[in-house]
């Protein structure tokens, strides 16, 4: 990469001291350049509309529009967009999701400068970078069955604390088929309980307490 033709950066961060850490070591590389700053997917929107960058950093918990929106808009409108997930989410179920969403890469925020120094050089190349622990994790989602779409409802509502009675009231279901759906829960994730699901789900980004 010559100088006269850096590699142009969109950062999409909620945090105004990681985008300020993310830009200082960024601006040290004499063949990249931070072309905008936004503080949410729609501003991240907006900004790779307007400055069309190279490669983004996307976090995955924004506000307004998160970070899997705002890749998969883009995306939609710009198919060859190149997009590097930095984040403290390292559940299996937030990595499957945005690779699926079009991430080339996924990196931990704890991960050390220089490895994504080398992943935004890479992604920008066409490669992909997924560290070996992420990788890993990965793996372990690829073995999982998907849920369904009303599993996914009735699994939200059991980490909310809700009963069998509650979750039929709430989905206007019988009670018996919450009972049908908690038994293919507990299947699919390979847990024995209602109290092993929630935890399951929480720790591996399934589902997220906002």
């Amino acid at each position: 990469m010559s100088k006269d033709k850096p590699i142009r950066v969109l950062i999409a961060d909620d945090h105004f001291v990681v985008r300020m850490g993310l830009t200082a070591v960024i601006t040290t590389q004499p063949d990249m350049v931070v072309v905008a700053e936004a503080a949410n997917g729609r501003q991240a929107l907006e900004f790779f509309r307007h400055h069309r960058p190279d490669v983004t950093l996307m976090d995955l918990r924004m506000p307004e529009m998160d970070g899997l929106e705002a890749i998969t808009a883009i995306r939609k409108e710009f198919p060859d967009s190149r997009f590097i997930v930095l984040t403290t989410y390292d559940g299996d179920e937030d990595i499957y999701r945005a690779l699926q969403a079009g991430a080339r890469s996924y990196l931990l925020k704890d991960m050390l400068q220089d490895g994504l120094v080398e992943a935004i050089r890479a992604v920008h190349a066409g490669q992909r970078r997924i560290p070996a622990e992420v990788a890993g994790r990965l793996a372990e989602r690829m073995d999982r069955t998907e849920l369904t779409s009303r599993e996914m409802e009735v699994l939200r509502l059991i980490v909310e604390g809700k009963s069998n009675k509650e979750i039929a009231a709430r989905l206007k279901i019988a009670e018996g088929t919450v009972k049908i759906h908690i038994n293919n829960i507990l299947s699919k994730l390979g847990v024995s309980d209602r109290t092993q699901a929630a935890t399951f789900a929480l720790q591996r980004g399934i589902i997220h307490l906002d």
